[in-house]
C-alpha cells in the first residue's frame, strides 16, 4: 500500500508477484501466543489485488502533475465534477477552491498582451461556473468579481491575497490529494510515513533517557505510555489528550477525564482522592459536589 502511494507503482508489483511466489511464514515469539496458530488467520497475500488502487493513484499523481508542474487546472476540476455528491457529502471546498483558482489564472492571463481577452475570459468563466457555488461561496464570489475594477492596481487592493498567492498552486494540491485519499478511505499522508518520521523525532529523546536510566540503574515502569513528553508537529496529533491540572498525568482508559457539575475536569483518579466517597470542593472554584455527579468526558 505504501508503495502504490508514493507512486512506485512498478516495485510494489514486484513486490507483491515475489511476495505471492515465496510468501512469508509467521513465526511466533518463545514465550507469547502464536497470532496464526488458525490456518483461517493465515495473510494470504495473493487475494491482494493491486491494479485498481494503482489505477487509482496513477490517476492521481496525473492531475497532481498537471497541477504543480503544468499549473493546469482542467483535470483536476474535472475529478471533482464526477465526484461532486461525494465531496458535498464530506463538506469539501475542493471544487469551488479548484474554480477560483483557474479564474485567477484567467485573470492573471490579463497582463499578457491579450490582456482585454483574458479578462473577458475570466468573467465567462464566472458566469459559466459560478452559478451553483452562490449559495455557500457568494461572498468569495463577490470579492473576485470586485477584484475586476482594481485591475490597474490590484497589488494596492483589499483583493491583493486573493491573486498573488505565491503558495496557492500547492495548497490547492494537497487539498485535492486530501480529498482523493479521503474518497478512497485513507488517509492524506501514508501511516507508514508518519510512523516512520514520529519515531525518528521521538528516538533522540528516548535514547538520550536510556543513557539516563543505565546510569542511574533505573527502568521504565509504564507499559501504555512512554515515560516522557515527545513534542510532535501539530500535524502528527491526531487524537485529543487531557492532562489531569490536579496530579498533571496525562489521561488514560483506566484514568480518564471527570466533568464535575461545575464544569471544571479533572481525571478520576484525582476526584477519587478529593471526594473520598462524600461531598468535596472543586479546586478550581467554591462549587461543592459529588463524586457520583461527576460525567465522563470522551476524547
Amino acid at each position: 500500500m505504501h508503495l502504490l502511494r508514493e507512486g512506485q507503482f512498478s516495485v510494489a508489483s514486484t513486490f507483491l508477484t515475489e511476495a505471492a511466489s515465496n510468501p512469508p511464514q509467521a513465526v511466533p515469539t518463545p514465550g507469547t501466543p502464536n497470532p496464526y496458530s488458525s490456518a483461517s488467520q493465515e495473510i494470504d497475500v495473493g487475494s491482494f489485488s493491486s491494479e485498481s488502487l494503482a489505477q487509482q493513484f496513477s490517476n492521481m499523481y496525473h492531475i497532481l502533475h498537471e497541477l504543480r508542474t503544468e499549473h493546469n487546472l482542467l483535470p483536476a476540476i474535472e475529478w471533482a465534477r464526477a465526484n461532486s455528491n461525494k465531496l458535498e457529502a464530506r463538506g469539501s471546498n475542493l471544487e469551488f477552491e479548484l474554480g477560483r483558482l483557474q479564474f485567477v489564472w484567467l485573470f492573471l492571463s490579463g497582463d499578457s498582451p491579450n490582456g482585454p481577452e483574458g479578462l473577458q475570459r475570466a468573467l465567462e468563466y464566472a458566469r459559466r461556473e459560478f452559478g451553483g457555488f452562490q449559495d455557500r461561496y457568494l461572498r468569495e464570489i463577490k470579492q473576485l468579481s470586485g477584484a475586476m475594477a482594481f485591475r490597474p492596481n490590484l497589488s494596492q487592493s483589499p483583493y491583493r491575497r486573493l491573486f498573488q498567492n505565491q503558495s496557492a498552486w500547492e495548497e490547492v494540491a494537497n487539498s485535492f490529494t486530501r480529498e482523493f485519499c479521503s474518497l478512497l478511505g485513507l488517509s492524506a499522508d501514508s501511516p507508514l510515513y508518519v510512523a516512520a518520521t514520529a519515531g525518528a523525532i521521538a528516538l533522540p529523546t528516548l535514547l538520550k533517557l536510556a543513557s539516563i536510566m543505565k546510569e542511574k540503574k533505573t527502568e521504565w515502569t509504564t507499559q501504555n505510555e512512554l515515560p516522557v513528553e515527545i513534542s510532535l508537529p501539530p500535524s502528527y496529533h491526531f487524537h485529543s489528550i487531557f492532562v489531569c491540572p490536579v496530579s498533571k498525568e496525562q489521561s488514560t482508559e483506566q484514568n480518564p477525564p471527570m466533568m464535575m457539575p461545575c464544569g471544571h475536569v479533572i481525571a478520576q483518579e484525582s476526584l477519587s482522592r478529593l471526594s473520598k466517597g462524600s461531598h468535596f470542593k472543586c479546586p478550581y472554584c467554591p462549587t461543592e459536589s459529588h463524586a457520583k455527579d461527576a460525567k465522563k468526558v470522551f476524547l
